[in-house]
């Protein structure tokens, strides 16, 4: 059973996990990791997910998909009917009024929407996966000297389950470098697979970029694939100016992650969040939310 922190009611929600039966067999007995490691983990697996989800065929899972997670379709920018694959309603666009960036620039928006983990002066040796386990950004990354950069600032991450809206954005305007692909594979991203993968951030398929912002520095996009996740989708231009709320890519079928890095003494994370995370809880949070602010504009 996974625990949720509603911020708006201050109240703890359970969350309803897409195929949370077959997670906990898969990760937590001996039959199950041995069925994982020959072949969940694998590309073969998500590639013939895939392609099942890119199919005409996958169609007929929408609506019952929709109505067993409670997904919002007034929120969807097309009517149910129109999606003609699996994979192209879990990657749905929003209606514009869905999700406002429409915020003061000393706030800092999440990207997406997920629940989020957030921790404050990091040690870039010691990166917390989930309490209990840790992982090195250098090793995430493929690159001690960037890892550097990032010693003592804060980290947060925001998990994305099947039933989320997928798609992420830029959370302040700026300019983003081209993004990094770094060859992994395909573990979920859900607390049961965190608890017991250890370094699994650096052990799946991930995609890196530097967002150079104009009200918090230089931060370090990561966005992490996952079982069932055929493709990370970046569609904004690398190097041209993007403004808050643009469109940064999205994740095909699956559970994914974002992790944000930020430097030292550019960001302060809102209390509540803070509180949660340290008390071993994700906060629910929506994509636009104020999460925090900038300490470079006071």
């Amino acid at each position: 059973m996974i625990k949720i922190y509603n911020r708006k009611t201050k109240e703890y929600e359970t969350e309803n996990v897409a195929g949370g039966r077959l997670l906990d067999l898969l990760y937590t007995s001996g039959a199950g990791r041995l069925g994982l490691e020959l072949l969940v983990r694998r590309k073969i697996y998500s590639a013939l997910t895939g392609f099942f989800c890119d199919s005409a065929f996958s169609r007929r899972s929408i609506a019952g998909f929709a109505k067993s997670f409670s997904i919002d379709l007034e929120e969807c920018e097309k009517k149910l009917q129109a999606y003609t694959s699996f994979n192209d309603f879990f990657a749905r666009k929003l209606k514009s009024d869905a999700r406002s960036f429409d915020r003061p620039q000393e706030e800092l928006l999440s990207p997406g929407d997920g629940r989020l983990q957030a921790w404050e002066k990091i040690d870039c040796h010691n990166i917390i996966q989930i309490k209990g386990m840790s992982y090195s950004l250098s090793e995430l990354l493929q690159s001690e000297e960037l890892a550097k950069e990032f010693q003592g600032g804060t980290y947060m991450i925001l998990r994305l389950c099947p039933v989320d809206y997928h798609r992420f954005h830029f959370f302040d305007s700026g300019v983003c470098s081209e993004s990094r692909r770094v060859k992994g594979e395909y573990y979920s991203v859900n607390p049961v697979a965190l608890r017991k993968i250890p370094e699994l951030f650096c052990r799946n398929k991930r995609e890196y970029s530097i967002f150079s912002t104009d009200n918090f520095g230089e931060v370090l996009y990561v966005e992490v694939g996952a079982t069932s996740v055929g493709s990370i989708i970046q569609t904004y231009i690398p190097g041209s100016r993007v403004k808050r709320g643009d469109e940064k890519g999205y994740f095909k079928f699956g559970g994914s992650t974002v992790l944000l890095f930020f430097k030292k003494d550019r960001i302060i994370i809102d209390k509540d969040i803070t509180e949660q995370t340290n008390e071993g809880f994700e906060t629910r949070i929506s994509a636009g939310e104020a999460i925090g602010r900038s300490c470079i504009l006071q």
